[in-house]
Order: structure tokens, then C-alpha cells, then sequence
């Protein structure tokens, strides 16, 4: 299915202070170099505040991994989960339509959607309160036909059960999620057949609802206040925006390589032979004084660590992918023997 992002973009995005925050604990995860590991989330939560995923907002996540546009991009348009255009404002209903839900009713609950949201999926309301869409199994199938909104799963609905849902949402309130039949969790409809010791001690709701009702938040959009902000894997908090901004000016650690201000005899050695390497490496490289496989060969660990450090965006690539041993290789064995072995990975 082709996925491209919607006609209609804000002029801009940024995270609250303590998305930001959020987001920078995230990055704080992955070692140097790593940092666009965290794109997933740093996605997710973008969505979570602004309801939808914009242009602004993939730019601007990219902008803080260091990454290409164009590789957010990617991640959002491959994932689902992701939403590429306007949501309704108060919640984006997802009715399961695979096999169980399908058999159980789904049909019926699309039926609703269309009359009382939109004909078409995605699309926006009259009053821009809710959308909607049909998606591939979520996993509740003992309490099918189901439907996630916002956050929360709503189980064993009918037709006038969600007609229910929906009105009460658009009043302003929050229905309890999971079973809306009277089930507890997913017993047998017929009430249980085992493990009845344990009817009398139960709590009001099974855990995944009285999780739901203890967080509260169903259909609300995250601005970062929720919850505290943990980041468990540091001895101190994450790193403050002022300190992002600083970092351009730290110390550059290592030992400077053998650098050139042109290449010998005016012609460079094509370094997008070394796997890994790509033509805005290559430029960056080269704006470096690196345009020789024999120099990259040379690289000593601490001349790896400082040009590592000068990398930008790409830092972590020299030792991942190993670029010192196939310029050795190159070197010594010349870039066809090379071209032989690095289809094996051979160096």
C-alpha cells in the first residue's frame, strides 16, 4: 500500500519541554553513533502529542538523530502504526477486521463508522471529533469483534455498543475499555469452568483495564506531564537542551590522522568502493583530507576515535564496518580481489 504524507501540513513542530526531555532520555539509550535507534519512539511520541505524524515532526526527529530526512521518512511510511494524515480530536477508532472479528461482527462496527464518522477510512468526521479505520489483528480474539481507541483496547462489541461508545466520547467522557458484554477478561462466555477459588478475591477490573483507568490516558494527547521521567540506565538525569546545543563545541578526543588538502595528483581514490561508505560520506571524507584508501588503511585506534568524532551523523560507522581492513585490503590485493571477497564479507 502506498503511504505518502498528507496535502495539508502545519507550519512546524517541536516537543514540549518535557517530550524533549522525554525524548532525550530515549536517545541516551544508545551508544555514540547509535542515536538514530531511537527513531521509533522519538516518532511515536511525536504522534502522541500532536495527534498525527507531520512533515515537521519527521524533520524534526531527523534533525535530532542527525539522519537523512529521508530515512525518517522511511520508518514512517513502513509502519502502520504510524498515522500520515489529520486524526479526529477527540479519537481514531481502529475496528479489527481479520478472521475472528470478521466472523463475530466486524462488519457491523465498520457499518457504524461509516454512518456515524466518515463513508471512508481516514477520513474526518463532520465536526473533525473522530476518525476511523480497519486494521489487521490486535491480538483479542477470545473477545472478538473488538476495537482499539486512542489507546485502549473495547472488546466484545456490537453495533449499538459502539454507537454507545462513540456518543458518550463525544460528550466528553472516557468508557471503561476492555469486555463491554460483562465479562471480566476472557473467561468463557458461559462464566468460568476453572480456577473458581479466585472469583472472590478478584479486583474490580482485570489488570490491563484497571491499568487503563489508573493511567487515564485513553484518548489524550502526551505532553510529557503524565508520568515521572525515568531514565534508570544513568547515574544522572538526561542531558539538558543547552547541553545538546553545546556539544559541537566539546573537545575532539584521538589523534589526528596524515590529513591532505587535495588529492595526490589531482585524482581521489573512489572510497564508495569501501562498503559502508556512500557518496555523502565520501564528501564528507574528503572535506576531511581523506580521499586515499592508503590513508584510511593506516588508521591507528586513537586516529579512528578522532575522525570518528568528526563524522557528525555518521559516527560509528568506521568500526562497524570495519572500513580500516577492506582499505588494507584494497591496498595490498588490489579492488578486484577486493570486489571477490567483499561479496562474502571476506575481510
Amino acid at each position: 500500500m502506498l503511504r505518502r504524507l498528507h496535502k495539508e501540513q502545519p507550519a512546524s513542530f517541536e516537543f514540549t519541554p518535557k517530550n524533549l526531555e522525554w525524548a532525550q532520555g530515549q536517545i541516551s539509550k544508545y551508544p555514540e553513533g547509535r542515536q538514530a535507534s531511537a527513531v521509533i519512539p522519538l516518532l511515536w511520541r511525536a504522534q502522541e502529542q500532536h495527534g498525527w505524524l507531520t512533515r515537521p515532526a519527521i524533520e524534526y526527529v531527523a534533525n535530532m538523530l542527525g539522519m537523512a530526512y529521508i530515512r525518517a521518512l522511511e520508518v514512517a511510511t513502513f509502519y502502520f502504526m504510524f498515522q500520515l494524515q489529520p486524526v479526529g480530536s477527540i479519537a481514531h477508532i481502529q475496528i479489527c477486521g481479520t478472521t475472528s472479528c470478521m466472523i463475530c461482527g466486524a462488519e457491523e462496527l465498520i457499518a457504524v463508522c461509516k454512518e456515524l464518522i466518515a463513508p471512508a477510512a481516514h477520513q474526518l468526521s463532520a465536526d473533525g471529533k473522530f476518525s476511523w479505520e480497519e486494521v489487521e489483528c490486535m491480538g483479542a480474539c477470545a473477545n472478538a469483534p473488538m476495537a482499539q481507541i486512542g489507546k485502549d483496547y473495547y472488546e466484545d462489541l456490537t453495533a449499538d455498543k459502539l454507537r454507545d461508545l462513540i456518543a458518550r466520547f463525544s460528550k466528553g467522557e472516557v468508557p471503561t475499555p476492555g469486555p463491554q458484554n460483562g465479562r471480566y477478561a476472557a473467561e468463557p462466555l458461559s462464566g468460568l469452568t476453572s480456577l473458581k477459588e479466585f472469583e472472590s478475591g478478584k479486583q474490580a477490573y482485570n489488570g490491563t483495564v484497571q491499568i487503563a483507568k489508573n493511567v487515564g490516558d485513553t484518548v489524550k494527547k502526551i505532553d510529557g506531564t503524565e508520568v515521572p521521567i525515568l531514565t534508570p540506565w544513568l547515574k544522572k538525569s538526561p542531558v539538558s537542551a543547552e547541553a545538546v546545543a553545546d556539544v559541537a563545541e566539546e573537545v575532539v578526543e584521538g589523534t589526528a590522522p596524515e590529513q591532505l588538502k587535495e588529492a595526490r595528483g589531482g585524482v581521489a581514490d573512489d572510497l564508495k568502493e569501501i562498503e559502508g561508505i556512500g557518496p555523502a560520506m565520501e564528501k564528507l571524507l574528503n572535506s576531511l583530507g581523506f580521499f586515499h584508501f592508503d590513508q584510511i588503511a593506516s588508521w591507528t585506534d586513537a586516529e579512528i576515535a578522532w575522525v570518528d568524532q568528526n563524522m557528525k551523523s555518521f559516527k560509528g560507522r568506521i568500526i562497524r564496518d570495519k572500513w580500516v581492513a577492506q582499505a588494507k585490503l584494497i591496498v595490498s590485493e588490489g579492488l578486484e580481489a577486493f570486489r571477490v571477497r567483499a561479496k562474502t564479507n571476506d575481510y
